[in-house]
C-alpha cells in the first residue's frame, strides 16, 4: 500500500512502558529526519518505579516522574522538536478521538502554499486488552487511520498494523487478527485495585526491544519509503526469529 511522502504526520502513542519507552528514542530520530511537519504525542498515566529500571527505558533519576513526561522531554529536546505528552491514561472514545483528530496544515508560504491534512498513526503500546478494545472501536469508526499495536510476553509477541482509508479497512487491526482481544474482560489501568495493579505478566527487555523495533520498522516503511506490505509480525526472542505476514498483490482479471 502506498502512502504520501509529503503529508504532515501526527503520531499518538498510548503507553510509555516496556515497549513504548524503547519506541520513543528511535521514533523521535525518524521524525526529525522527515522533511515535513510532524507531531508526536506520548500518553501514559503511570510513574517510573524502581522495578521499571530492569527492562524499561528509564534511569534512577526518573523515579517518581510520569513516564510520558520523561520520554517526551528527554528526546524532543535532543532533536529540537516540540514536547507533547499527556500524563494520563486514555480510557474514553471521546478523549482518544480528540487526540487523533487530524488537523489541516498549510504547506509552503502563503499565498503560494497549499493545505494538507495530517496522516494519523495510532500506536498501541499498552499492556491490557481493554485499551486495545478502545483503540479497535475508534479505528473501526475512523475514515482514515493507521493503527499499529504491539503486544508481548516474556519471549514472544506480535505487532499488527491496521490501515483504514476512505472508510474501509485495508489491513485488519489487532482485534480482527486476534478476536480474543475483543472478548477479554480486562480493566482499564485506573479501574484496577492496588493488588491487581501489582500483578503483571512476565516480560523481558529483549521482547520489549524486539516489539519496539518492529513498530519503528513499520512506521519507517510508511513515512520514509511511502510503501508498506507488512500487515503483522510475530517473533520469538528465544529462537531469534521474526516472521512477517505480507499483503499479497491482487491478481488482475484477464481481459
Amino acid at each position: 500500500m502506498r502512502f504520501s511522502l509529503q503529508r504532515p504526520v501526527k503520531i499518538v502513542q498510548l503507553g510509555a512502558g516496556g515497549t513504548g519507552g524503547h519506541i520513543a528514542p528511535h521514533l523521535y530520530r525518524l521524525l526529525y529526519a522527515l522533511d515535513r511537519p510532524v507531531r508526536y504525542i506520548i500518553c501514559d498515566g503511570d510513574v517510573v518505579e524502581e522495578k521499571n529500571l530492569v527492562r524499561q527505558n528509564f534511569i534512577p533519576a526518573d523515579l517518581g516522574e510520569n513516564k510520558a513526561k520523561v520520554l517526551a522531554e528527554r528526546y524532543s529536546s535532543v532533536f529540537g522538536m516540540e514536547t507533547e505528552y499527556v500524563p494520563e491514561f486514555i480510557e474514553t472514545e471521546e478523549r482518544l478521538n480528540r487526540l487523533i483528530n487530524p488537523n489541516d496544515i498549510r504547506i509552503g508560504e502563503y499565498p503560494y502554499g497549499h493545505i494538507e491534512t495530517e496522516l494519523v498513526v495510532l500506536i498501541g503500546a499498552v499492556d491490557n486488552n481493554r485499551s486495545r478494545q478502545l483503540c479497535h472501536q475508534v479505528f473501526r469508526r475512523a475514515r482514515e487511520m493507521i493503527y499499529i499495536d504491539s503486544g508481548n510476553g516474556e519471549f514472544t509477541g506480535q505487532v499488527v498494523c491496521g490501515v483504514r482509508r476512505g472508510g474501509r479497512s485495508y489491513y485488519p487491526p489487532i482485534g480482527t487478527v486476534y478476536p480474543d482481544v475483543l472478548e477479554d474482560t480486562d480493566k482499564f489501568p485506573t479501574e484496577l485495585s492496588c493488588a491487581e495493579a501489582s500483578v503483571s505478566a512476565p516480560q523481558s527487555i529483549a521482547a520489549n526491544i524486539t516489539a519496539a523495533t518492529a513498530v519503528v520498522d513499520m512506521i519507517y516503511n510508511i513515512l520514509a519509503l511511502g510503501d508498506s506490505t507488512v500487515r503483522q509480525t510475530t517473533f520469538s526472542t528465544r529462537t531469534v526469529n521474526v516472521r512477517p505476514t505480507v499483503q499479497k498483490p491482487r491478481r488482475r482479471k484477464a481481459a
